[in-house]
């Protein structure tokens, strides 16, 4: 009885962990059909906030993510979604829109930088915050997990999100 309730057990985790393996495979697959771990899962790659360019009436902030070797290439496309803002941990409770094209896919990976623009309107109302995470788009949909950037930037509201371009 003990050696068959072991195997039972043994069945059900390996089928439980080969389930969990398996979700978002779609979305977060490797272009090339790689074995390796995608990109674009979260834990698998890095972000960082910097100035960029303003522009009339926006200060304007890029989010560069980049992935070491050993993963996968993988597809992204449009801007990031569920963005939220924090400082030292404390949500700021700005929410972000999105602008720009949401269909164009760019190839993400070792090797190949993306990055995003945070478009913030320079009215003076601010909130200071040092963090932003987000879930990334693929073609197909949204890939699980959230993927945190740190730097120094200001919110407010009437905050939009570009979509996912190439280059650093």
């Amino acid at each position: 009885m003990m050696r068959t309730n072991r195997k039972i057990a043994a069945v059900l985790a390996t089928a439980v962990l080969a389930g969990a393996a398996g979700t978002g495979a779609a979305q977060a697959s490797s272009a090339a059909g790689d074995a390796a771990p995608s990109a674009c899962r979260p834990a698998n790659h890095l972000a960082k906030i910097t100035d960029a360019d303003n522009s009339a009436g926006h200060r304007h902030y890029r989010v560069t993510l980049t992935a070491p070797r050993g993963y996968a290439p993988c597809e992204l496309a449009g801007s990031p979604t569920a963005v939220r803002f924090s400082d030292h941990g404390s949500d700021s409770g700005i929410r972000a829109g999105r602008y720009g094209d949401q269909k164009t896919a760019v190839t993400f990976g070792p090797g190949h930088p993306v990055h995003f623009d945070i478009q913030v309107p320079n009215d003076g109302r601010g909130v200071p915050v040092d963090e932003a995470s987000f879930t990334l788009q693929a073609p197909g949909g949204e890939i699980p997990g959230t993927s945190v950037a740190e730097g120094t930037l200001k919110v407010a509201a009437g905050t939009l999100i570009g979509p996912v371009q190439p280059g650093a």
